[in-house]
């Protein structure tokens, strides 16, 4: 079964778990099968003349990761790093990613009803690289299509293909 509503499809296959993060008061959730490890924060080397919003890239055992901060990428303001400051090691297809945020909260499972699809709204993120809206109790998450999200040409970031 699926709902189709503005553009926006929700699979109802079942229940899917997220992993879920903070950036200032915005709880977001990603597909925890994009997830490859978190680690602590720490200084990438810079690249010259990339986006601000790419922080650099580590070494993560041999391979070379670019960092993005996700609070630059969707003009948040910019937060002081700190303890609770992580990166998101994500493994999209045939690229490794790292996601700097503020906090990750815990591993949700949501089933097809707690799904609903993302208003028409203005935002920093493109409407294509929301894949709609989580409720669980009184929290609600903005679940993202981070695979989308990390391949948009305004990334800077060459596929491992190319």
């Amino acid at each position: 079964m699926n709902v189709v509503d503005k553009g926006i499809e929700i699979v109802a296959a079942g229940a899917k778990e997220y992993l879920t993060f903070r950036l200032g008061q915005e709880e977001y959730g990603i597909d925890i099968l994009k997830v490859q490890e978190i680690r602590g924060y720490e200084a990438p080397t810079r690249i010259a003349h990339a986006p601000a919003f790419i922080k650099g890239v580590i070494n993560l055992r041999g391979t070379i990761v670019p960092i993005v901060d996700m609070r630059l990428r969707f003009d948040c303001a910019q937060a002081e790093y700190n303890s609770f400051t992580v990166v998101i090691i994500l493994n999209l297809r045939e690229r490794v990613v790292g996601i700097v945020v503020d906090s990750v909260s815990d591993v949700m499972e949501l089933a097809p009803e707690q799904l609903r699809p993302a208003p028409d709204l203005e935002s920093s993120i493109d409407a294509q690289c929301i894949r709609g809206l989580g409720s669980v109790g009184e929290r609600m998450l903005i679940l993202l299509d981070i695979a989308r999200l990390m391949s948009g040409v305004d990334m800077g970031l060459a596929t491992a293909a190319s």
